[in-house]
């Protein structure tokens, strides 16, 4: 029940972000232009700790294609994802657990 609360609020604040995001900046800017104006070491950081503690098709295949996307697709996935799950543990709950009276 808390998880579901927790994945609840947590899909609300990504989905408000989300909009902000979209509304705020330009159009269609991308993650990784957004990353470099805020810091433009982090990518060049990024690339490095992934090819040294992981490989380099994570980079390629994986942070890549996230960082040529549009800034608010990538809060906006996560909130979509957190309000699925979300969902599913509420409906699992309410089967496992009915508060319904029979009535005779």
């Amino acid at each position: 029940m808390i998880a579901q609360r927790i994945l609840a609020v947590l899909a609300a604040i990504l989905l408000v972000g989300a909009v902000a995001l979209a509304t705020l900046s330009p159009p269609d800017m991308p993650l990784g232009q957004l990353l470099f104006l805020a810091n433009h070491d982090a990518l060049q950081n990024a690339e490095a700790v992934i090819d040294h503690y992981a490989s380099h098709w994570l980079w390629s295949w994986a942070c890549v294609p996230l960082l040529v996307r549009p800034t608010w697709l990538l809060p906006a996935m996560l909130g979509i994802l957190c309000a699925g799950l979300s969902t599913s543990l509420a409906s699992r709950g309410a089967a496992r657990n009915p508060h319904h009276r029979k009535r005779s």
